[in-house]
């Protein structure tokens, strides 16, 4: 395929950055802009797009990337999570770009983050695309408007999820027996203080954890904020079981974690829910669960017998790789779904 011009609108750091990577090492120039970046600093812009959403603020918004765009065009828009972007914001890009995509990573058609995704929704219909990670995200697009919607897995990028290697003084300092990296959420607390109460050597790494009922029986375990980067890499590389948790507001049934963990060659321990069945082949790729009771259990038999816990870990890594869980085939495949739509 030839190279694009693209314009990619979406949060400077974390997985939207590496998508937009993902895009340059495919070849295709991209413009990566950040539309928090064009409004103003106060934090009362992000308490109104919580509660109200983008709308109001869409008068700074056009006004920035007008004066930003003047006198461009670019052969697509990839506009990443889109909450800032109105109907007004795509007319504006339409004038720039060829071709607009949205793609979301979060739930945007459901209840947790409030109004947060009121523009996204009421600009869905205005897009050449809608890329959605749900298999539920799909009917709500359509029901809000969407000409043409595809569904992905979310995805680990080919080089913040490639193996490092670990010094000893890494293994050191990352080791541990089973570990959790994610933030505090409300479901969260018991499931761990659970673990922890069955006698798995439990590590926590992430935000908001002193905020949780159970932190009592938490802070033992607790090793310290969220890690990013190569120390992400290496806390997961250093976990012999990493637990994949999902956020129930965000109607996940997979997340990052579930490609990220195998790609680093870690055993992946999740709950069993029909994506990362499809994904993985249960006590052969991966380890599954129905509640604290199971998964307690399997850790601590896995943890017994190393040989089959490694080799349980490299054929996740085999499969995540197998199925091309990474950004540069899904946005293959997103590009492909956008030449479909336009013939």
């Amino acid at each position: 395929m030839s190279a694009l011009s693209i314009l990619y609108l979406g949060t400077g750091g974390g997985t939207s950055r590496d998508r937009a990577n993902a895009y340059r090492r495919m070849g295709h120039e991209v413009l990566h802009l950040d539309p928090r970046s064009m409004l103003p600093a106060s934090v009362w812009i992000d308490r109104l797009l919580w509660r109200v959403g983008g709308g109001l603020l869409s008068h700074w918004t056009c006004k920035a990337l007008a004066a930003r765009l003047a006198g461009t065009h670019y052969d697509l828009c990839h506009v990443d999570s889109g909450e800032y972007i109105t109907p007004a914001a795509l007319g504006l890009l339409r004038r720039h770009c060829a071709k607009v995509i949205s793609y979301n990573i979060d739930d945007p058609y459901g209840p947790r983050d409030g109004r947060r995704f009121a523009a996204y929704r009421a600009a869905v219909p205005h897009y050449d695309l809608v890329v959605v990670v749900r298999a539920l995200n799909v009917p709500e697009a359509r029901a809000l408007g969407a000409r043409h919607v595809i569904r992905v897995n979310m995805s680990a990028d080919e080089l913040k999820h490639a193996p490092l290697v670990l010094s000893e003084a890494d293994r050191a300092e990352w080791a541990s027996e089973v570990l959790f990296i994610g933030t505090w959420m409300p479901e969260r607390g018991p499931f761990l203080a659970e673990l922890l109460r069955l006698g798995v050597p439990l590590t926590i790494r992430g935000a908001r954890w002193q905020r949780a009922p159970e932190w009592p029986q938490l802070a033992a375990a607790y090793r310290g904020p969220a890690v990013f980067g190569a120390d992400y890499a290496k806390a997961i590389q250093g976990a012999r079981i990493n637990i994949g948790l999902l956020s129930k507001e965000n109607r996940d049934l997979h997340t990052t974690r579930s490609l990220e963990i195998p790609a680093l060659g870690s055993l992946l321990c999740a709950e069993r829910t029909p994506d990362h069945k499809d994904m993985y082949s249960e006590g052969r790729e991966a380890v599954f669960w129905a509640d604290a009771a199971e998964c307690a259990r399997q850790c601590l038999e896995l943890l017994a017998d190393e040989s089959r816990r490694a080799a349980m870990a490299a054929a996740g890594q085999r499969r995540v790789h197998a199925n091309r869980d990474f950004n540069e085939p899904m946005l293959e495949k997103v590009l492909g779904a956008l030449r479909a739509a336009s013939a």
